[in-house]
């Protein structure tokens, strides 16, 4: 039987993208995470994103769009 691959969770706080088996976010340590999460964005070189910059994010990663 095949394994099946957590669903990815995401921080309420800082929306950073994460895999389903962690239990806090790697970024900020909240441990306030949701599975129910819509889009996402992935920043490469957020001092050159103006994307990051409204977002304020300052590390490259995946990150939601809209996290509930």
């Amino acid at each position: 039987m095949p394994v099946r691959k957590k669903q990815d969770q995401v921080c309420r706080q800082c929306h950073r993208v994460l895999d389903g088996d962690k239990e806090a976010c790697i970024i900020c340590g909240d441990a306030n995470l949701s599975t129910d999460w819509q889009g996402y964005v992935v920043i490469i070189d957020p001092k050159h994103s103006e994307i990051a910059e409204k977002m304020n994010i300052d590390l490259p990663g995946r990150y939601a769009l809209k996290v509930r």
